[in-house]
């Protein structure tokens, strides 16, 4: 089945599409499950999970002192700005997986600093090595190979902050049931990666400002 790894709902401070929009958009294109990635907050995930008529993993993206990380099968909220490392303890702690997502994105200054990845580096279940949103495709390059060397199953997901987004990217791989039946699942995907438009960035950018 094709999933989605990485999607933003209008929960997100930089995105305005809606649940109904992000069930269309799988809909029409066969995406079968996504991970909702909204900035700080599952409320997003946990909302479309209720209704959607796929697979949705509760999850955040969490902006942490050091960078982006994201917990997969999450349950409860976890706040921004703490450390990196305590990041990953609090979501531990709840049996969620840890993913860090485009680590190698130095055009973005969300990417996770290279000292906090050494340092969290033992704790991490994926490492996400295609974004669709990532402009220089070395970066993701660089992910992969990263991955490889680390042997730390490899995600992929569209990064989507609009409802044309979602699907550019997804891995295919098989059925899976909970969290450790989904780390199994991931090793045997095949990642299905195309990179979306610069001019995306935009659309987030205008999000926010008309949050505003």
């Amino acid at each position: 089945m094709k999933c989605d790894l990485h999607v933003h709902t209008m929960r997100s401070p930089d995105s305005k599409t809606t649940p109904e929009q992000i069930i269309s958009r799988c809909k029409k294109t066969g995406i079968y499950c996504i991970a909702v990635t909204d900035h700080n907050t599952i409320a997003g995930a946990v909302e479309l999970k209720r209704i959607a008529p796929f697979k949705v993993i509760v999850s955040s993206e969490i902006h942490t002192r050091d960078g982006e990380v994201i917990g997969y099968f999450l349950s409860e909220e976890i706040q921004g700005k703490l450390p990196a490392l305590e990041t990953v303890r609090l979501i531990k702690e709840q049996g969620g997986l840890v993913c860090v997502p485009h680590p190698f994105d130095t055009m973005r200054g969300s990417a996770i600093e290279r000292r906090a990845l050494d340092e969290i580096l033992s704790e991490v279940d994926i490492i996400e090595t295609f974004n669709a949103r990532s402009i220089n495709r070395r970066h993701n390059t660089m992910a992969r190979r990263f991955a490889a060397q680390h042997k730390i199953p490899a995600s992929a997901g569209s990064d989507a902050h609009t409802p044309d987004e979602i699907g550019k990217t997804y891995v295919e791989m098989p059925d899976f049931n909970g969290k450790d039946d989904f780390l199994k699942a991931l090793a045997q995907g095949k990642i299905v990666g195309q990179s979306s438009s610069p001019l995306v960035h935009l659309s987030s950018t205008w999000a926010r400002i008309r949050k505003v």
